[in-house]
């Protein structure tokens, strides 16, 4: 018998809504610099290929479970676990999984809004022609003199989080729905404008070449763990965000066919991310870059040569800006919506002081790369540690639980209700995938990220 509950946050108008809003959740920096990166040095398409399996059998299985939760509970993801456990007999410690998601979230936030806050003012840099004919050293030194500087770091931080805050403050249909019909559509036009513009001005082909051609003799077990983490983190997974996200969705939506559409348009911006920027890497003579180095450094050197550099440069530094921003309201929402519920605070009340809150734990990665740099306890500094903690322990941990909830402790008649699916063939591969195949895979993306395996 279905269990029927409202959220008292409101509801998406439509699953589009929703497809557009957990793609922006899952849609982030690292979608758009690291994932082509990864691409081109492990086998080109022999490592899509192999992303796309991770994708299916671990990253799918997981993202739908978290959806199940939500919609089944349709409360912040502490909430939920705790309705849903009671309904099924359980223990109510369950709830401490959705505060394992929530407390990943906060911690995630106060450095994700200090480097999307480098993307800010990369806008307001390469549009005002800083790299006009910079050269890769000019380039290195512009991006560590922002580095350096506490109060210029401080600052972009302090704006992002004030978007972020803003958004989320305004509600589901007033402040997040309102924002991702605009964003998400304004992010795959920038994309596909610039794609459209590296074809003409980059070398398309060699880029073809480096994200595309298979080369298995390049796929090693290192391949297949970094295929496995990027399936699983690429997919925001185990912060809360598609649990909360979940629970507004429409009661007659199809989760599975819903999430992979989710799942397929994540992995197209990824894709795009690539096509766009590697033509000018290629085109330009550059040396593709790992991580933030190939965005803010090799690349501003190609948008310093090119006609018209300051206007695509800046343009980029704004889609980049977007995928931040759609990301971090989605981290920033399960916070608000427990203290809403929780406190009975009002949306705006709870977004400023848990904003607040999160601003101020993010200075402290502001200094770690200036004030407090020689301070690294274990061999970390703060924003290293808030990263490590976070998601290499935090996140699989939450990823791995949810299955097991999902799997093994919910009923098959409560899964089958909210997954809207007769208990044939699909669900049954979604059942064997989420307890069994799903659990291993994040264990070893766990291990991986200890450096025990």
């Amino acid at each position: 018998m279905a269990i029927v509950r409202e959220s008292i946050h409101g509801q998406w108008s439509s699953r589009w809504v929703f497809i557009l809003a957990a793609t922006g959740s899952a849609v982030g920096l690292g979608n758009i610099w690291r994932f082509p990166y990864i691409t081109g040095e492990n086998g080109g398409g022999a490592f899509v290929l192999i992303y796309f399996v991770c994708v299916i059998a671990v990253g799918l299985p997981i993202m739908i479970g978290e959806t199940v939760i939500g919609r089944r509970g349709r409360q912040s993801p502490v909430n939920s676990l705790k309705a849903i456990a009671a309904d099924e007999g359980l223990s109510s410690n369950w709830q401490l999984l959705g505060w394992l998601g929530v407390l990943a979230g906060f911690l995630i936030l106060s450095f994700y809004s200090v480097v999307a806050g480098w993307s800010v003012a990369y806008i307001f840099s390469v549009g005002a022609g800083t790299f006009t004919d910079a050269t890769s050293q000019v380039s290195a030194d512009e991006f560590k003199a922002l580095t350096d500087s506490a109060p210029r770091l401080l600052w972009w931080h302090s704006l992002f989080m004030f978007m972020t805050v803003f958004v989320v403050a305004r509600g589901v249909q007033g402040g997040l729905e309102q924002a991702v019909r605009w964003l998400m559509p304004a992010l795959f036009l920038l994309l596909f404008g610039m794609v459209g513009y590296t074809m003409n001005v980059g070398d398309f082909n060699a880029a073809l070449s480096y994200l595309f051609r298979a080369d298995f003799s390049q796929v090693t077990a290192d391949t297949i763990l970094l295929a496995l983490g990027q399936a699983f983190f690429s997919l925001s997974l185990g912060m809360g965000s598609i649990i909360v996200y979940g629970s507004y969705l429409p009661a007659n939506t199809s989760i599975p066919r819903t999430i992979g559409l989710v799942a397929l348009c994540d992995t197209g911006v990824a894709v795009l991310a690539g096509l766009a920027i590697f033509p000018l890497v290629f085109g330009f003579g550059l040396e593709p870059g790992s991580g933030p180095g190939l965005v803010f450094v090799t690349l501003t050197v190609a948008f310093g040569q090119m006609p018209g550099g300051q206007l695509v440069g800046a343009l980029f530094f704004v889609l980049l800006a977007v995928a931040g921003w759609t990301s971090a309201i989605s981290i920033l929402e399960p916070i608000v919506a427990w203290l809403v519920e929780a406190l009975r605070w009002s949306r705006h009340k709870a977004s400023v002081i848990a904003g607040g809150a999160i601003w101020v734990l993010g200075v402290g990665s502001v200094l770690s790369f200036n004030e407090w740099a020689d301070f690294q306890p274990f061999g970390k500094n703060f924003f290293d540690w808030s990263e490590f903690l976070s998601t290499s322990v935090m996140l699989p941990t939450g990823g791995l639980l949810v299955a097991v909830f999902v799997g093994w402790r919910m009923s098959r008649a409560s899964t089958l209700t909210e997954l809207g699916l007769s208990d044939g063939v699909i669900y049954g591969a979604w059942r064997f995938l989420v307890r069994f195949v799903a659990p291993l895979g994040v264990f070893v993306v766990f291990l991986n990220a200890l450096g025990l395996v």
